[in-house]
């Protein structure tokens, strides 16, 4: 795995790329995570098959912070995955995205229009902020998501929160990128949602003419399965949301060998 910077529009980005030749594959982490958290897939037999390219958001691992603060936001994101792809010339990539990643995906999808695919997981589809409180499990871990500035204990509870309860997962990654996050981007991410700064996801999915799956770990304590299943996504994946056991908000982490399985299917399916 070979770790590179690039820059996009005077962003400096970090990103990582496997050495496999198939694909591509473009990764998004979650909020206050990093590219670090596809090490294990992209070191694995399915970074040696496909080229896969995982990049670490503006002001997230060791990218730098974001040129201009309005970039932290759906849509800043947005533009830097777009930007991203043509960089690295991927725009027929499948784009992966957990969590805050697979929101960035959606946002994206319609000037993403030559992706082969899309897979999200621990992101709910939401059109309006009166959603949200349907679409997440109430859990006081949420309050940490915006925070400008977090302590290293209420790191550790929002890191638990990413996992089954009772997860003997080790953290300590997640702690640390949790703890490197530019709490501008935090902050500035909640900002841009409060003024609404976001996409209609609903609409999106429902317009989606790519491939596109959902997953979703059975002990999820941050998003709920029922809203998801009220979505109507006519290009949904196996027509199901595919359930992973034993996993929580970050399957590819709990459960690795389910999550790589559905991944290599959905693009064997794909063709």
């Amino acid at each position: 795995m070979d770790e590179q910077q690039i820059t996009v529009n005077g962003q400096q980005i970090a990103f990582r790329e496997s050495a496999g030749a198939e694909g591509p594959v473009i990764f998004i982490h979650g909020n206050s995570c990093s590219s670090s958290t596809w090490s294990d897939l992209l070191q694995g037999p399915f970074g040696q098959r496909f080229r896969c390219l995982a990049l670490d958001l503006p002001g997230h691992g060791t990218s730098a912070r974001a040129t201009d603060p309005k970039d932290y936001s759906l849509p800043g994101y947005a533009k830097t995955l777009q930007d991203f792809a043509q960089a690295t010339d991927a725009n027929n990539a499948v784009i992966v995205g957990w969590s805050l990643g697979g929101h960035i995906a959606l946002e994206a999808a319609p000037h993403l229009s030559n992706a082969t695919g899309f897979v999200i997981f621990g992101t709910p589809p939401i059109a309006t902020a009166d959603q949200m409180s349907v679409a997440f499990q109430p859990n006081p871990a949420m309050a940490f998501t915006f925070a400008p500035s977090i302590t290293p204990d209420e790191a550790r509870s929002y890191a638990e929160a990413f996992t089954a309860p009772g997860s003997d997962l080790d953290l300590t990654e997640i702690v640390a990128d949790v703890l490197r996050t530019d709490g501008n981007a935090r902050a500035g991410l909640g900002a841009s949602l409060a003024e609404g700064r976001y996409a209609d996801e609903v609409a999106i999915t429902s317009e989606l003419r790519k491939p596109l799956a959902i997953l979703h770990g059975e002990a999820e304590q941050l998003i709920s399965l029922d809203y998801l299943r009220t979505l109507r996504i006519p290009a949904l994946w196996r027509e199901e949301i595919q359930l992973i056991p034993g996993a929580g908000h970050a399957p590819h982490l709990e459960a690795p060998e389910a999550f790589t399985a559905l991944l290599q299917d959905f693009l064997a399916d794909l063709g």
